[in-house]
C-alpha cells in the first residue's frame, strides 16, 4: 500500500486515487510527485552502486599492487646480505671461491629480476646526494669539510619502494658542516 503524501494539500496518494471524485488534476500531480521521488530514488541508488564498483576494483588493484608488500619487506634482508657478502669478499677470496661468488651473483641478480617483475624498485644514493626524507633515513649527521648541510655523506643501506610506496628509506649519514 503506498503512503505517499501529495505535496499540494499533504493528502495521502492512496486517498487521492481511490476517491473516485478526486479532481484528476490532483491525481496527475500526485503520481507525478511520486515518480519524481521514484527517480530521484533510482539516480541515487545507481549513483551509489557506481561508487561501490568503483570502489571495489580500487581495492582490487591496491591489493594486486601492494598485496605482497610483507613479503617484499621480508626479502630485503635477503638483498642485503647478498650484496654484503660480494662487497666483502676481497680480490683473493674470489679468486680461491669463483664458483661461489658466482653463485651468490646469480642468486642476487635472480632475486633483482624477481624484485623488479613485481615492481619493486633499489633506490641507491651516493654520496653528495642530496638528503631527501621521503627516500632516506637520516642515521647521523656530521660536519665533513668540503660538503655543504644536506649533501649525503655515507650509504649504509639501500631504499626499496614498491610501485610508488616506499618499502624501506635509504639509511645515509648527512652533512651538518655549517654555511661558511
Amino acid at each position: 500500500m503506498r503512503n505517499t503524501m501529495n505535496d499540494q494539500n499533504e493528502q495521502p496518494l492512496d486517498d487521492i486515487l481511490a476517491d473516485p471524485l478526486a479532481d484528476p488534476d490532483d491525481e496527475i500531480a500526485a503520481l507525478m510527485a511520486e515518480r519524481d521521488e521514484f527517480r530521484d530514488k533510482f539516480m541515487r541508488a545507481l549513483a551509489d552502486a557506481e561508487n561501490a564498483r568503483k570502489r571495489a576494483d580500487k581495492d582490487r588493484r591496491d591489493a594486486e599492487q601492494y598485496g605482497g608488500s610483507r613479503l617484499a619487506r621480508d626479502l630485503l634482508p635477503v638483498h642485503d646480505a647478498l650484496t654484503r657478502a660480494l662487497d666483502a669478499a676481497t680480490p683473493e677470496q674470489r679468486a680461491a671461491a669463483s664458483a661461489l661468488i658466482e653463485g651468490v651473483e646469480l642468486t642476487l641478480r635472480e632475486l633483482s629480476n624477481v624484485f623488479a617483475k613485481h615492481g619493486i624498485a633499489l633506490i641507491t644514493p651516493q654520496p653528495g646526494d642530496r638528503f631527501d626524507p621521503s627516500e632516506h633515513e637520516a642515521m647521523f649527521e656530521a660536519a665533513v669539510p668540503g660538503t655543504k648541510a644536506g649533501e649525503i655523506i655515507q650509504v649504509m643501506d639501500n631504499g626499496f619502494r614498491l610501485h610508488d610506496r616506499l618499502l624501506r628509506p635509504a639509511k645515509v649519514g648527512v652533512s651538518s658542516m655549517p654555511a661558511s
